[in-house]
């Protein structure tokens, strides 16, 4: 056996077969209909049954019953924990430190801090709101929030 090399890459064998030309006369075997019978939509030209129809019974996605919902801004909200503020180095914490710090995306908006961790230094949130878990939390360790 060879071994395998750009100048000697070939298909498997039977993986390749030429093509039927068809509309070419009635001794191919694929002239006059090309194979299309006659009449009907599959005959015509771009003819085509749309994906998920049914013959005209009421089609499986339409049948199944809707189910949740994204909210439309969704992508621009985000929360983040108390044991991440602990992570932080800087004291005064704002939207801009929590994006360049790679805890919430470019696009977000609206932070809201959560009560979950620890959280033993003191910070100051600006312009970031707070759950009154995390807002006794953080008042708890010396800090405030102002929203």
């Amino acid at each position: 056996m060879t071994t395998l090399q750009l100048n000697n890459l070939q298909p498997a064998e039977g993986a390749k077969h030429a093509q039927h030309r068809v509309g070419r006369g009635r001794s191919s075997g694929m002239g006059k209909t090309s194979g299309r019978g006659h009449k009907g939509l599959k005959a015509r030209t771009g003819g085509k049954v749309q994906s998920g129809f049914e013959g005209g019974q009421m089609p499986l996605h339409r049948r199944l019953p809707k189910r949740g919902f994204t909210a439309p801004g969704a992508h621009l909200k985000a929360e983040i924990r108390l044991s991440d503020l602990e992570k932080l180095t800087a004291q005064d914490i704002d939207v801009q430190v929590l994006k360049q710090a790679g805890l919430v995306g470019q696009l977000v908006r609206n932070i809201k801090v959560i009560n979950s961790g620890e959280l033993t230094r003191k910070v100051t949130l600006r312009g970031i709101r707070a759950t009154a878990g995390a807002r006794a939390a953080i008042e708890a360790a010396g800090g405030s929030v102002t929203e």
